[in-house]
């Protein structure tokens, strides 16, 4: 092996809640003097380097140019929606990848691929990692109780606790253990409620891949033994070695689909101490007109300063447009913000969000108790955890119609989060402990030395 070194070629799903984890771990395999390929698919590709090209030039550089950038054809024309790249990926995709991979080793037989690490829900690429003589390792931008959920399948199904279409009827709960939140009807990893087909399509995805997934000698997960205990003891293949927002010091600005305004930073520091709301949906959370109004009515009733990203597509696709007679006096609206250090920053009091486990993480491993506003798949669970587990936000409440978040309840909770400390308290516990977690003898620490020791000796 002498003059070899190892090479890790990298598929996330493309979608910015996975590509961005995924290059966090690229960046920290990369340092320890690993060549790493990273395989974005067309359709995100020119969102990413348009976003942040020149970050993405200091992300190489920061690794020691053993990062590469590459695409893929992924069959996606403008009209189609992110989601049917589940569909299309498969018929697409693996004939360019093989073919990728083909050109690598013979272009340099001392740095073929020996490993991909590809988005849990492409285990598809299991095939052609075995055709190319590699190792297959799957990547999951869930929790790990998530991932315990969507492997437990096929036992959850014999029981009878799913129906063969992945439902759960009214009323019925699933629990996987007594120190993990429960599933409830329309609470589970697949579940979009809004589009039926979508969430049989998910449903059948996970349902299939995971069969090659459990294959996998590891499941790397962007979590932590501390955070998730009872999990973690569900699956002993799962690898956790995060959060990733703390090992890798680095925005990964070069993953983001939208450009960051830093000028918030600077609103920021102008602030009092833990007295700003920031509010964030994710890059694909949206709103009826009608509930966005109540969300900017209900953030002026507060009468707190926030913090408020609105990306341009927000309101169901379309232009944004404000109620009448709100205005920007007490807070600042910014299209994309650079989270971590949002949230790191000392006067940020409570993080309205959907509950994306990026988002989870961040705020977790920052301090700042939750405002949880979940929309779909996994969101939902992950609620569950900073509510009813780890103690650290509330629920916002639809109305009594289940049709939107009423501005009054949004004002009530934002005051309820900052009149009661314990949820603060809480969330400093939680990241002292996720701290601990990533320092040197931590078990996420060992995690990755193994991952990395493992790679060398493959």
């Amino acid at each position: 092996m002498a003059g070899k070194r190892p090479h890790v070629l990298a598929v996330p799903f493309p979608a910015q809640g996975h590509v961005k984890p995924l290059m966090s771990l690229c960046r920290l395999i990369a340092k320890h003097g690993i060549k790493v390929t990273f395989v974005n698919a067309e359709s995100i590709h020119h969102k990413i380097i348009s976003a942040s090209q020149k970050q993405q030039q200091q992300d190489e550089d920061d690794s020691g140019h053993n990062i590469v950038m590459e695409t893929v054809p992924d069959g996606l024309t403008p009209e189609d929606l992110p989601f049917t790249l589940v569909e299309t990926l498969p018929k697409t995709m693996p004939q360019t990848l093989t073919d990728l991979i083909q050109r690598i080793n013979t272009s340099n037989p001392n740095e073929k691929v020996t490993c991909l690490i590809t988005d849990i829900t492409l285990s598809w690429i299991f095939e052609i990692a075995a055709k190319m003589g590699a190792e297959h390792v799957v990547f999951s931008t869930f929790s790990v109780a998530s991932l315990a959920f969507m492997l437990h399948i096929p036992k959850l199904i014999e029981q009878g606790n799913l129906n063969i279409n992945g439902s759960l009827e009214n009323g019925v709960v699933v629990s996987l253990s007594n120190d993990i939140p429960s599933w409830r009807k329309d609470e589970l990893p697949w579940s979009f409620s809004s589009n039926p087909k979508i969430e049989k399509v998910f449903f059948e995805t996970t349902k299939n891949g995971l069969k090659e997934a459990g294959k996998a000698k590891w499941w790397l997960c962007n979590s932590s033994h501390e955070l998730e205990p009872a999990a973690y003891e569900l699956l002993p293949n799962a690898l956790p070695f995060g959060p990733l927002n703390l090992l890798d010091s680095n925005n990964v600005g070069s993953t983001n689909f939208f450009s960051e305004d830093s000028s918030c930073l600077c609103w920021l520091d102008t602030q009092p101490y833990r007295s700003v709301v920031y509010v964030s949906f994710g890059s694909s959370g949206v709103f009826s007109q009608q509930q966005l109004d109540e969300l900017a009515l209900g953030l002026e009733l507060s009468g707190r300063a926030f913090l408020w990203v609105v990306r341009p597509d927000l309101a169901d696709g379309s232009s944004v447009v404000y109620p009448p007679g709100f205005g920007t006096g007490l807070g600042k609206i910014v299209e994309w913000a650079p989270q971590n250090r949002v949230l790191s920053h000392q006067s940020i009091g409570c993080f309205v969000s959907h509950c994306g486990w990026n988002s989870t993480t961040e705020g977790v491993t920052n301090g700042v108790p939750f405002l949880c506003w979940p929309y779909f798949a996994d969101q939902f669970h992950n609620e569950r955890y900073i509510c009813e587990k780890w103690g650290i936000g509330l629920k916002i409440d639809f109305d009594e119609k289940g049709i939107v978040r009423s501005r009054y309840e949004i004002k009530d909770k934002i005051n309820m989060l900052f009149y009661d400390n314990k949820y603060r308290e809480n969330a400093l516990k939680l990241k002292e402990m996720c701290g601990k977690s990533v320092d040197d003898g931590g078990t996420s620490c060992k995690n990755l030395k193994k991952f990395i020791d493992h790679l060398y000796r493959r």
